[in-house]
């Protein structure tokens, strides 16, 4: 398969000084193929959430050195609407509420800057009532500003809805899973198959620390990150070592 994302020493910090100067990514490598199913996994403060706002430019962060390569294209300074627009979307680990915005509201101006679509609020309304039926979301959910009183399952359904109808071409999911119930777990891991389902050709970094995402989902690719860095890759054996050794055992 094509490759579709190439990080190559990726290294990065903080941008505020406040927050500590030291790096957090630490010359990380990784390399996703068209179609293919990625998951991070490592412990708390190894740098994946790092990783994943590093992708989409944020200001939060500085990338000091290394290469970000993205459809065959050198992205490292892109800004982080020019590789929005060209097919990244990141699923947030806390999606942000935005008062007075709906969630048709943002799909229509989202949609827009992907890919130039205006779509009438009618013409979406009908383009997402399937996606409201696969995630279990009531046909009133659209209508309700943006994350504004969502429950957790909630906020992550929204962020799928919007992956299905913005279709990227690369979706960075961080820590989807993260304060989910089985149930609602279960509904979102069933749209990210739905997704796939549709579009084959989207490549996808899972960023988590639990199993049982993973056992839904089955990714192509387990990489371990441990110390700002990708320690090993492998196949689903990994999240087995995991669960039976914790992350000591891929520590130098």
């Amino acid at each position: 398969m094509p490759e579709l994302l190439s990080l190559v020493d990726i290294h990065a910090k903080p941008a505020n000084p406040d927050a500590g100067g030291d790096e957090i990514l630490r010359g990380l490598n990784l390399t996703v193929n068209v179609g293919e199913v990625h998951a991070i996994m490592g412990p708390n403060g190894c740098g994946k959430s790092t990783l994943a706002s590093t992708l989409l430019a944020s200001p939060e962060y500085e990338l000091t050195s290394g290469r970000i390569v993205y459809k065959g294209e050198d992205a490292t300074k892109w800004p982080t609407e020019e590789r929005a627009k060209n097919g990244m979307f990141l699923a947030f680990q806390y999606p942000q509420e935005i008062a007075g915005v709906s969630v048709i509201q943002f799909l229509r101006q989202a949609l827009s800057a992907r890919k130039g679509i205006d779509l009438s609020v009618l013409e979406l309304r009908l383009a997402v009532m399937d996606w409201m039926k696969r995630l279990d979301m009531d046909s009133s959910f659209v209508d309700r500003y943006l994350n504004e009183g969502f429950s957790g399952g909630e906020k992550k359904r929204n962020e799928i809805m919007q992956m299905a109808i913005l279709e990227p071409e690369l979706a960075i999911l961080d820590e989807t899973d993260s304060g989910l119930d089985i149930d609602a777990l279960r509904v979102v891991a069933k749209g990210i198959r739905e997704v796939r389902k549709d579009r084959p050709e989207l490549g996808i970094v899972m960023i988590t620390h639990y199993q049982r995402l993973l056992d839904e989902v089955q990714p192509d690719f387990v990489h371990i990150m441990v110390d700002g860095r990708i320690v090993q890759s492998g196949g689903m054996e990994l999240v087995e070592i995991v669960e039976r050794s914790g992350y000591d055992s891929f520590r130098d």
